[in-house]
């Protein structure tokens, strides 16, 4: 399974689910975007450490459910992007994945937004 994680452009990966990143699945420093070893950054936050806007954010999110699309044999553990150091709110973040494939699992706190027929592992 392939750690979905928010972090930021410059990849400092230094704390919440960015760092669990970095420590445990292969999040490397200075990449803040895109796959890392079994991970994959999602910026919600730019270099200087403030919150992108969420057109920004959704252009990054895009881009990885084209990714997850294009990968669908591997399983994508969706943690709630954004919701932690950035500042968002679930309710802001969670329809941005509404169209995502089935390889996605997503954090229980989506549940009310994405509905019962996306897949949930839990929560971070």
């Amino acid at each position: 399974m392939i750690f979905v994680f928010g972090s930021n452009e410059a990849g400092i990966h230094g704390g919440g689910a960015a760092y669990f990143a970095k420590c445990r699945h292969g999040a490397i420093k200075g990449r803040g975007v895109g796959r890392q070893g079994n991970s994959y950054a999602i910026p919600t936050m730019n270099a200087e450490i403030e919150p992108l806007a969420l057109e920004k954010i959704a252009a990054y999110v895009r881009d990885f459910l084209d990714y997850a699309r294009a990968h669908p044999a591997e399983e994508f553990q969706v943690t709630a992007v954004g919701c932690g150091i950035a500042g968002f709110t679930n309710e802001q973040i969670a329809p941005l994945f509404a169209d995502a494939p089935s390889n996605c699992l997503f954090d229980d706190a989506w549940k009310p937004f994405l509905g019962a027929a996306k897949k949930y592992w839990g929560a971070f």
